[in-house]
């Protein structure tokens, strides 16, 4: 899922019509909220918010119309449960003003929200450590990257990322890292060693065609701190049923792929096996060939 969101990412971001990503803070009636939107036309929009004193982020799906930006909010059966609308929506304006309506329009409450950054692409920006609150949480912590960005760059970096707990607020970690920016979605959660606690990783590059890579960090819960696990691959696959790492590197336009399997032990990613495929113009298809012949 991650890499098809990916690639909207960067179609969208790529096109002239690429405009911001921003963070908004106010209140939902009474209670505080944060609101993240990644804005790349004034019609096409992703957003997700967070009640504060919860720190849970809550994905929306995007509709708008006549200038109204509507955010619908969903349960895990996928039932509308209320929404979110920002008549005569601005991607590029200071702040928001609405309302919550729950899904049979029984209550109704203000929403009041100001534009506390944005984050745009360009030659005429720069500046450092700017906090993005992500949307994915784990059960405890919450996370937000550190993008930077310099003049000389045109898109701006994730330069470090921030582990907060849910609740208090209380930093737990800051780790250094260098990745590219996808915005919102640069953090992903999962269990990568298998021992049924929840890691995460970060979106670190994209490669040729579909090829991508991410760090992944796993949760040691005698120290209560997360680690750089050394895992690496090229866009990883990990099957909690089987307990196996899967990675299929393509180039050459998917004329070659290399496909691998590993398990894990102590906290390593160990090779199981390997398999090397070329396309074969008389089979019409990719033929398993020996691994000295990828490339």
């Amino acid at each position: 899922m991650r890499i098809i969101i990916f690639l909207l990412t960067i179609l969208l971001l790529n096109t002239p019509e690429a405009m911001s990503q921003s963070s908004y803070s106010g209140y939902l009636g009474k209670f505080p909220i944060t609101l993240v939107t990644h804005a790349y036309t004034n019609t096409d929009v992703v957003a997700y918010y967070v009640y504060d004193a919860y720190d849970t982020p809550i994905l929306l799906d995007t509709n708008i119309k006549n200038q109204t930006l509507q955010l619908l909010e969903k349960n895990t059966d996928g039932e509308i449960t209320g929404s979110l609308n920002f008549p005569n929506f601005k991607a590029d304006g200071d702040g928001l003003l609405g309302f919550w309506m729950n899904a049979d329009s029984t209550k109704n409450y203000p929403i009041s929200l100001k534009k506390d950054l944005e984050i745009r692409h360009g030659n005429h920006s720069e500046w450092k450590a700017i906090d993005l609150l992500q949307a994915s949480s784990t059960q405890d912590h919450y996370f937000k990257i550190i993008v930077s960005k310099s003049l000389d760059d045109y898109y701006a970096r994730v330069s470090g990322l921030k582990i907060l707990e849910k609740g208090t607020d209380q930093l737990v970690q800051t780790l250094d890292i260098s990745c590219q920016l996808l915005g919102w979605n640069n953090v992903d959660i999962g269990d990568y060693n298998f021992d049924g606690i929840t890691d995460f990783s970060v979106f670190e590059a994209s490669y040729a065609g579909p090829n991508t890579s991410s760090i992944y960090f796993l949760y040691d819960p005698t120290t209560e701190k997360y680690f750089e696990s050394g895992f690496a691959g090229v866009s990883l696959q990990f099957d909690s049923e089987t307990k196996r790492i899967h990675e299929r590197n393509q180039c050459c336009a998917g004329t070659s792929v290399i496909e691998r399997e590993y398990k894990v032990e102590n906290n390593q990613m160990v090779l199981v096996e390997e398999h090397c495929y070329q396309w074969d113009n008389k089979e019409r298809d990719l033929v398993e060939r020996p691994m000295n012949e990828c490339y």
